[in-house]
C-alpha cells in the first residue's frame, strides 16, 4: 500500500491540464492530500462550494477518468455533495492552491459499487489534482450601505432580498445602488462571476427570476446584459447591489427566458460571491 503521495509525480504548466505519473497500479489505505502550489485566498471549509479545475486518475489503471480541462470549463462543487475523499482533501486548503489527493475506494465510489461508466471498479483508489480557482461566499458579506432616497425598498425574505417598488419613481437610465459593500476584489468586465440574484419587473412588482434558490449561479461578465456589465464592473466581491435597468440595457424587445415584456424596466438585487479572471 502507498503510505504517502511521494510515488506520484505531477507536472504541467499553470492553467493547463496536469499530468500524473506513478508506478501503477496504486492503492492507498486512507485519504491523503498535499498542496503542490500554494495560494493565499479564502479557506475552504466543509460547507463550502468550491470552483475548481481538476483531473481524476484511476489508481488501478493510471488512466484519466474525468477532467474539467477537457471540458474547457471550471466546475462548482458543494463539498457536502461530493465523494468523501474529495471533501477531506480540500477542507482547510485555500483559494489558489493546487492540491494532490489520493483516496481509497471507501472514500470514493465503493458505496455505489464503483462507477462503471467511468471505468471505476469497487476497491479502486483514485487520484485527483485539483486547482482551487475560487471559494464563493455563501451570501453577501460586508458593510451595510444606506441607499439613496426614492428607490425601491429592499428587505430580507428568509435570507433573500425582497424588493417592493412602492412609490419609487421609475428612472430612465441605469441606477446602481450598493446595499452591502464587500471587501473582496473588484469585478472586471473580463471576469467569471458567481452570484445569487433576484429579478423584479417594475410594471408589476412581481418576482420573475429567483436566482437565490440553490447554489450560486456561475456566469461570464462578457456575456451578461449591458446593465449588469455597466453596473457590476468595479463592484467588489461580497457586495449586494441593486440595479435598476431600463429596457435599452436589458431586453429592449422583451424576452421569454426570463419572461420580460417589451419595454420593461427591471430591478435586480445581486450578491457578488466570487470573481476570477477567465482562463
Amino acid at each position: 500500500m502507498v503510505t504517502s503521495l511521494d510515488q506520484l509525480k505531477v507536472s504541467g504548466a499553470n492553467g493547463k491540464a496536469p499530468t500524473v505519473e506513478g508506478p501503477w497500479p496504486l492503492a492507498i489505505a486512507k485519504t491523503e492530500s498535499k498542496v503542490l502550489k500554494a495560494g493565499h485566498g479564502d479557506t475552504v471549509d466543509k460547507n463550502s462550494t468550491v470552483k475548481v479545475n481538476y483531473v481524476g486518475v484511476n489508481g488501478r489503471t493510471g488512466k484519466v477518468f474525468d477532467s474539467s480541462y477537457q471540458r474547457g470549463a471550471t466546475a462548482d462543487f458543494p463539498l457536502s455533495q461530493v465523494v468523501p475523499g474529495f471533501s477531506k482533501g480540500l477542507v482547510g486548503k485555500h483559494q489558489g492552491d493546487q492540491v494532490l489527493i489520493m483516496m481509497p475506494g471507501s472514500d470514493a465510489y465503493d458505496s455505489q459499487g464503483g462507477a462503471s461508466a467511468a471505468g471505476i471498479m469497487k476497491g479502486d483508489s483514485l487520484v485527483f489534482v485539483v486547482d482551487i480557482v475560487g471559494v464563493p461566499l455563501p451570501t453577501a458579506k460586508g458593510e451595510s450601505v444606506k441607499p439613496a432616497s426614492g428607490l425601491p425598498a429592499v428587505k430580507d425574505d428568509h435570507g433573500a432580498p425582497a424588493v417592493t417598488i412602492g412609490k419609487a419613481t421609475k428612472p430612465n437610465k441605469l441606477v446602481v445602488q450598493p446595499l452591502i459593500k464587500g471587501t473582496g476584489p473588484a469585478v472586471t468586465d473580463h471576469d467569471a462571476i458567481d452570484v445569487k440574484y433576484r429579478t423584479y419587473a417594475w410594471s408589476s412588482g412581481e418576482l420573475i427570476e429567483d436566482g437565490y434558490a440553490g447554489e450560486p449561479v456561475a456566469g461570464s461578465m462578457s456575456s451578461v446584459i449591458p446593465g449588469w456589465k455597466k453596473g457590476l464592473t468595479g463592484q467588489t466581491v461580497g457586495s449586494r447591489v441593486m440595479l435598476i435597468v431600463p429596457p435599452a440595457d436589458a431586453y429592449p424587445n422583451g424576452s421569454t427566458n426570463p419572461p420580460v415584456k417589451k419595454g420593461e424596466t427591471l430591478v435586480y438585487v445581486i450578491d457578488i460571491l466570487s470573481a476570477q479572471k477567465e482562463s
